[in-house]
């Protein structure tokens, strides 16, 4: 690695304290930050539905929120499975709930001819976990100049995390996230290690925890993946416990219904008192710290 390189990434990862997501300021010490919404686009109605929803509920706390929602799951258990709407129109359908809800966006992207067209419309560019080593796709979302989250293979441990932002960096990435979703435990279940986010903050940029999708059970149900929803607020308390900077939800108005992740879903109704327990945990364990 270029010498350069190295005294730029402690210069910059050491004095980094937070990022720019559109018009929002994250991850300063202070209040924590949410990204939510449902796994995919179902229709363009429920999609606006759900955005001005959670920027109400985000506007009524008084909590910084970014809205998430994905044009493609190309990662499915099964060939018959929900993929949603595609890109073209996954992303008409996202710039009319960014403009309908006044809320950031965060998509996924699978393949580097997807960049572009997603950096017009989103804010933040989602490197999935399975392919969060994918060196080409990390340096096309880090050179588009939106904001990044590469999300922590099930696979990966924290410190091999430090790789893929530096994949970023090079690319010339200033507002990266990196996000925690779980680790594989045998089959169909997923383990939270807590000590990654510690190892992950040392790193200078802001850690999120992927709350829903630690709850997944992935493949658990045959032809489609599981999930224990009655775990999400454990867990979420005891992230804002250790002072997690973001928090990552998947959060619907229907998940018995929902066309992807709804068992791993939290319902939107329970949204604001979850969002009420974090920030509380997080002010008191702030001023024990």
């Amino acid at each position: 690695m270029p010498e350069a390189f190295l005294w730029f990434r402690r210069v910059w990862v050491g004095s980094m304290k937070s990022i720019r997501v559109a018009h929002l300021q994250l991850g300063r010490g202070g209040r924590p930050f949410f990204i939510a919404g449902p796994c995919v686009i179902e229709s363009e109605r429920h999609c606006i539905r759900m955005a001005e929803r959670l920027a109400e509920i985000a506007s009524r706390l008084r909590v910084d929120l970014i809205f998430k929602a994905s044009y493609d799951k190309a990662n499915r258990t099964s060939l018959d499975s929900y993929r949603g709407p595609g890109l073209d129109e996954g992303l008409r359908i996202l710039e009319k709930a960014r403009a309908a809800s006044g809320l950031p966006i965060l998509t996924d992207v699978h393949e580097v001819a997807q960049v572009a067209a997603a950096a017009q419309v989103c804010d933040v560019l989602q490197t999935p976990a399975f392919l969060c080593r994918q060196t080409d796709l990390i340096r096309a979302a880090a050179a588009s100049g939106r904001a990044v989250n590469i999300k922590k293979g099930q696979f990966l441990s924290p410190e091999e995390m430090r790789k893929a932002l530096d994949k970023a960096l090079v690319a010339g990435a200033r507002n990266v996230m990196l996000t925690e979703r779980g680790t594989f435990f045998g089959y169909h279940n997923l383990v939270v290690d807590f000590r990654s986010f510690v190892i992950m903050r040392s790193f200078g940029f802001p850690v999120v925890f992927d709350v829903t999708h630690s709850v997944q059970r992935p493949g658990g149900a045959g032809d489609r993946s599981g999930g224990e929803a009655r775990f999400i607020a454990h867990l979420a308390r005891a992230g804002a416990a250790i002072q997690i900077d973001g928090f990552f939800l998947e959060v619907h108005d229907n998940p018995r219904a929902a066309l992807s992740d709804g068992p791993n879903a939290l319902h939107v109704r329970k949204f604001p008192d979850l969002l009420q327990d974090i920030l509380n945990i997080r002010e008191a364990s702030m001023k024990g710290s």
